[in-house]
């Protein structure tokens, strides 16, 4: 069995603290009884239907209730948002796109997805009177606000976020497991995101370094909010139908992010061109024969250790 650690959670935290004691840490943590605003009573389902009305969303519908981003076993839908609130809060639907038990996911979007970023604000200006964002960090690095709605059993694949991110929870339960970005190595990766779609029950034969990577868990109930500290992979599971909000904010000097990042989940601008540099070097090797290529690389795998590793991770 895999160890998994709960996520600490603290009760009454001021801006002060928060970012004295809980920031620097880097790690993930579970703020209660922080101050959202009139949101957590106020957004039932018949509330949030008429505040927005009719305006179209574009919507994720999933037969299955894991959604994988990397075999892309979901479709896009567009539904008027009010239609798409009542639906999402059934279980089974008497109109549907797949199946009558399928999953609906909103993830909000700028007014153009390609150039635009995410803002409650501009998006839902209704509901967004009716949050509170906690401010503990400057208005200039703040990065994006995304409104999300889903289904009841809905999961989202894992990946890591570039920014820091609180999540907050408005109404409904969500469980999120976590895994540090030292534990990439046993994660899968392809891009931001992780192969390992069923965390609760692995693939080990397919993926059996993944029983190395130590699992953090919370529960979140309406009103709590989890940091996220950037580089740190999440996989979220809506146990019931529920709102969300994130709110995205820049943890580095605003020039190290990708100009063209919507989304914030684009490595830094530098590490792009790491990556790109090591592609480079790894195909000049490849005019090595087997045995000198092995060479070389184990050495360049020591030098990128001595050189760019944290001393604390082994």
């Amino acid at each position: 069995a895999m160890a998994v650690v709960a996520v600490e959670r603290l009760e009454g935290l001021t801006r002060e603290r928060f970012l004295r004691d809980i920031y620097p840490r880097r790690k993930p943590v579970v703020l209660k009884g922080m101050e959202l605003g009139t949101c957590t009573t106020k957004w039932t389902v018949d509330y949030l239907s008429q505040a927005e009305g009719s305006k179209e969303v574009k919507i994720h519908v999933s037969a299955v209730p894991q959604m994988d981003f990397l075999s892309k076993n979901f479709v896009y839908r567009t539904l008027p948002f009010d239609t798409f609130v009542r639906r999402a809060a059934e279980v089974k639907h008497k109109e549907y796109f797949l199946s009558e038990d399928e999953k609906y996911y909103l993830r909000s979007v700028g007014e153009d997805a390609r150039k635009d970023i995410a803002d409650i604000r501009k998006q839902f200006p209704v509901l967004a009177e009716d949050v509170q964002i906690p401010e503990y960090f400057e208005k200039e690095q703040f990065f994006s606000s995304v409104f999300r709605i889903s289904s009841a059993g809905l999961q989202l694949w894992t990946h890591y976020d570039v920014m820091d991110n609180f999540l907050i929870q408005v109404t409904g339960k969500k469980r999120v497991v976590l895994y540090s970005p030292q534990d990439a190595p046993y994660l899968y990766l392809s891009g931001t995101k992780s192969e390992v779609l069923d965390v609760d029950n692995p693939d080990l034969e397919k993926y059996p370094l993944f029983v190395k990577a130590k699992r953090y868990q919370c529960f979140l109930e309406a009103g709590d909010v989890l940091f996220i500290p950037a580089l740190w992979f999440h996989n979220v599971i809506s146990e019931e139908f529920g709102v969300a909000l994130n709110v995205f904010w820049k943890h580095l000097p605003a020039e190290s992010y990708d100009k063209t990042d919507t989304y914030g989940n684009k490595d830094p601008t530098a590490a792009s061109r790491a990556l790109q540099i090591l592609d480079r070097a790894l195909k000049t090797l490849e005019e090595l024969p087997e045995e000198y290529r092995d060479f070389y690389a184990r050495r360049m795998v020591l030098r990128i250790q001595q050189k760019a590793y944290r001393d604390d991770c082994g």
